[in-house]
C-alpha cells in the first residue's frame, strides 16, 4: 500500500510558505527598519514573504 502524499517528511517539504509565523514577520518588519520594541506583536502590519 502507497503512502499519501500528504504524509511527506518535513525534510521533503520544501515549498514556498504563504504564512509567516509571528516571530518571523517580526524579524522581516526588524531587518526592514519598521518594528520598534515598543511595539505590541497583537496586530501586526502585513509582511510580504522573501521570494
Amino acid at each position: 500500500m502507497s503512502q499519501h502524499p500528504s504524509l511527506k517528511s518535513i525534510s521533503k517539504i520544501r515549498e514556498k510558505r504563504n504564512v509567516l509565523k509571528r516571530y518571523e514577520r517580526i524579524d522581516l518588519l526588524r531587518e526592514r527598519g519598521k518594528w520598534d520594541e515598543k511595539d505590541r506583536a497583537t496586530g501586526l502590519p502585513k509582511v510580504k514573504t522573501q521570494t
